[in-house]
Protein backbone atom coordinates (compact mmCIF):
# COMPACT_ATOMS: atom_id res chain seq x y z
CA UNK A 1 0.00 0.00 0.00
CA UNK A 2 2.87 2.72 1.03
CA UNK A 3 5.51 0.90 -1.50
CA UNK A 4 6.16 4.90 -2.52
CA UNK A 5 6.44 5.87 0.68
CA UNK A 6 8.79 3.54 1.38
CA UNK A 7 11.06 3.59 -1.55
CA UNK A 8 11.37 7.24 -0.01
CA UNK A 9 11.85 6.27 3.60
CA UNK A 10 14.79 4.02 2.11
CA UNK A 11 16.41 6.67 0.32
CA UNK A 12 16.52 8.92 3.30
CA UNK A 13 17.82 6.13 5.82
CA UNK A 14 20.27 5.56 3.14
CA UNK A 15 21.49 8.61 3.17
CA UNK A 16 21.01 9.25 7.61
CA UNK A 17 19.98 12.96 7.25
CA UNK A 18 19.39 15.37 4.45
CA UNK A 19 19.53 19.11 5.87
CA UNK A 20 16.95 21.16 3.16
CA UNK A 21 14.10 20.14 0.78
CA UNK A 22 15.81 21.09 -2.06
CA UNK A 23 18.64 18.86 -1.59
CA UNK A 24 15.99 16.26 -0.61
CA UNK A 25 13.93 16.72 -4.06
CA UNK A 26 17.47 16.36 -6.29
CA UNK A 27 18.42 13.58 -4.58
CA UNK A 28 15.62 11.67 -5.56
CA UNK A 29 15.39 13.35 -8.90
CA UNK A 30 18.87 12.37 -9.87
CA UNK A 31 18.61 8.64 -8.28
CA UNK A 32 15.38 8.47 -10.48
CA UNK A 33 17.45 9.77 -13.56
CA UNK A 34 20.16 6.54 -12.56
CA UNK A 35 17.11 4.34 -12.68
CA UNK A 36 16.37 3.48 -9.35
CA UNK A 37 12.83 2.80 -9.22
CA UNK A 38 11.33 6.25 -8.01
CA UNK A 39 8.11 7.09 -10.07
CA UNK A 40 7.23 10.20 -8.91
CA UNK A 41 6.38 13.09 -11.53
CA UNK A 42 9.26 15.96 -11.77
CA UNK A 43 8.44 19.22 -13.21
CA UNK A 44 11.19 22.54 -13.92
CA UNK A 45 10.64 24.63 -11.26
CA UNK A 46 12.84 27.44 -10.21
CA UNK A 47 15.61 25.51 -8.35
CA UNK A 48 15.30 22.83 -11.05
CA UNK A 49 13.29 19.86 -11.13
CA UNK A 50 10.45 19.52 -8.53
CA UNK A 51 7.69 17.09 -7.44
CA UNK A 52 4.77 17.78 -5.74
CA UNK A 53 3.75 14.23 -5.56
CA UNK A 54 7.46 14.15 -3.74
CA UNK A 55 6.99 16.33 -1.08
CA UNK A 56 3.37 15.20 -0.51
CA UNK A 57 5.23 11.75 0.48
CA UNK A 58 7.52 13.67 2.34
CA UNK A 59 4.20 15.16 4.31
CA UNK A 60 2.52 13.14 4.90
CA UNK A 61 5.45 10.55 6.21
CA UNK A 62 5.96 13.46 8.92
CA UNK A 63 1.68 13.07 10.10
CA UNK A 64 2.33 9.00 9.91
CA UNK A 65 5.27 9.62 11.95
CA UNK A 66 7.80 7.78 10.19
CA UNK A 67 9.53 10.77 9.42
CA UNK A 68 11.24 13.39 11.77
CA UNK A 69 11.16 16.90 10.27
CA UNK A 70 13.10 19.77 11.76
CA UNK A 71 12.89 23.27 11.12
CA UNK A 72 16.04 25.53 11.75
CA UNK A 73 16.24 28.90 10.94
CA UNK A 74 19.59 29.90 9.18
CA UNK A 75 20.28 33.86 8.23
CA UNK A 76 17.56 34.72 6.88
CA UNK A 77 15.77 31.62 5.53
CA UNK A 78 14.16 28.31 6.94
CA UNK A 79 15.81 24.86 6.44
CA UNK A 80 14.55 21.36 6.86
CA UNK A 81 16.05 18.25 8.12
CA UNK A 82 14.74 14.83 7.84
CA UNK A 83 15.93 11.56 9.69
CA UNK A 84 13.71 8.67 9.81
CA UNK A 85 12.15 7.67 12.84
CA UNK A 86 12.15 4.56 14.85
CA UNK A 87 8.64 4.07 13.91
CA UNK A 88 9.73 4.34 10.41
CA UNK A 89 12.68 2.23 10.62
CA UNK A 90 10.58 -0.35 12.50
CA UNK A 91 7.98 0.05 8.88
CA UNK A 92 11.12 -0.09 6.71
CA UNK A 93 11.33 -3.51 7.94
CA UNK A 94 8.30 -4.99 6.71
CA UNK A 95 9.81 -4.43 3.24
CA UNK A 96 12.43 -6.81 2.28
CA UNK A 97 13.42 -5.70 -0.83
CA UNK A 98 16.44 -4.03 -1.74
CA UNK A 99 17.50 -1.54 -3.63
CA UNK A 100 21.48 -2.66 -4.41
CA UNK A 101 23.55 -0.06 -5.06
CA UNK A 102 21.07 2.95 -3.55
CA UNK A 103 23.02 3.46 0.10
CA UNK A 104 25.88 4.35 -1.52
CA UNK A 105 24.68 7.11 -4.17
CA UNK A 106 22.53 8.94 -1.64
CA UNK A 107 25.55 8.55 0.76
CA UNK A 108 27.90 10.24 -1.79
CA UNK A 109 25.01 13.00 -2.95
CA UNK A 110 24.33 14.07 0.54
CA UNK A 111 28.07 15.12 0.78
CA UNK A 112 27.48 17.52 -1.97
CA UNK A 113 25.79 20.72 -1.55
CA UNK A 114 22.32 21.68 -2.46
CA UNK A 115 23.71 24.21 -4.89
CA UNK A 116 26.03 21.38 -7.14
CA UNK A 117 23.10 19.13 -6.80
CA UNK A 118 20.54 21.51 -8.37
CA UNK A 119 23.42 22.02 -11.28
CA UNK A 120 23.35 18.14 -11.70
CA UNK A 121 19.63 17.55 -11.56
CA UNK A 122 19.59 20.55 -14.08
CA UNK A 123 21.99 18.54 -16.63
CA UNK A 124 20.08 15.41 -16.40
CA UNK A 125 16.61 17.13 -16.88
CA UNK A 126 18.05 18.27 -20.08
CA UNK A 127 20.17 15.72 -20.89
CA UNK A 128 18.29 14.58 -24.33
CA UNK A 129 20.51 17.76 -25.78
CA UNK A 130 23.79 18.54 -25.82
CA UNK A 131 26.11 19.19 -24.08
CA UNK A 132 26.42 22.35 -25.75
CA UNK A 133 22.86 23.06 -25.56
CA UNK A 134 22.30 22.39 -21.84
CA UNK A 135 24.87 24.73 -21.42
CA UNK A 136 23.42 27.20 -22.97
CA UNK A 137 19.80 26.35 -21.12
CA UNK A 138 22.05 26.64 -17.71
CA UNK A 139 22.99 29.62 -18.64
CA UNK A 140 19.35 31.10 -19.26
CA UNK A 141 17.45 29.44 -16.33
CA UNK A 142 20.21 29.12 -14.17
CA UNK A 143 21.60 33.08 -14.44
CA UNK A 144 21.07 34.14 -11.14
CA UNK A 145 23.52 30.85 -10.05
CA UNK A 146 26.04 32.25 -12.02
CA UNK A 147 27.57 28.40 -12.82
CA UNK A 148 30.57 28.68 -14.53
CA UNK A 149 32.02 26.28 -17.01
CA UNK A 150 34.30 24.74 -14.85
CA UNK A 151 30.70 23.72 -12.43
CA UNK A 152 29.03 22.24 -15.23
CA UNK A 153 32.05 20.02 -16.34
CA UNK A 154 32.28 19.36 -12.81
CA UNK A 155 28.58 17.97 -13.21
CA UNK A 156 29.02 15.87 -16.52
CA UNK A 157 31.56 14.12 -14.33
CA UNK A 158 30.11 13.34 -10.85
CA UNK A 159 26.69 12.36 -13.18
CA UNK A 160 29.07 10.10 -14.98
CA UNK A 161 30.83 8.77 -12.15
CA UNK A 162 28.00 8.12 -10.28
CA UNK A 163 26.41 6.21 -13.18
CA UNK A 164 29.40 3.96 -13.40
CA UNK A 165 28.84 2.96 -10.07
CA UNK A 166 24.83 2.42 -10.46
CA UNK A 167 24.07 0.41 -13.44
CA UNK A 168 20.12 0.25 -13.77
CA UNK A 169 19.88 0.83 -9.79
CA UNK A 170 22.59 -1.68 -9.35
CA UNK A 171 25.89 -1.61 -8.26
CA UNK A 172 28.45 -2.64 -10.41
Amino acid sequence: MLTEHAKVMKALAAAGEIAGRKKLQKMIYIAKKLDFPFYEKFDFHFYGPYSEELMCRIEELCALGFLHEVKEKKSGYVQYRYTLTEAGEQFLRHYDWEMPGLAECMQAMNGQNARFLELVSTVLYFEHLSKDEVKEKIAVVKSKQRYTEDEIEEAYAYIEALRSRCNKGACV
